[in-house]
């Protein structure tokens, strides 16, 4: 049986911390921002741990 690979691309947008919760930057910070509050951009930087629902999945790309 082959070795499984990671998954090259998911491992640049997610980083693991040293619990193992996975952390990632937030949508919406890429174009139009002349036209979204001020607010709402600042409320977006940052990484933030993701859903619940998204971790298994991206734990078995990055095969953990």
């Amino acid at each position: 049986m082959p070795k499984m690979k990671s998954h090259t691309g998911m491992g640049k947008r997610v980083k693991v911390t040293g619990k193992g919760k996975i952390v990632a930057q937030q949508a919406g910070l890429r174009h139009n921002l002349e036209k979204k509050p001020s607010t709402q951009t600042r409320r977006l930087t940052g990484t933030v741990e993701l859903a619940k629902a998204d971790v298994k999945r991206i734990k078995k790309l990055l095969g953990r």
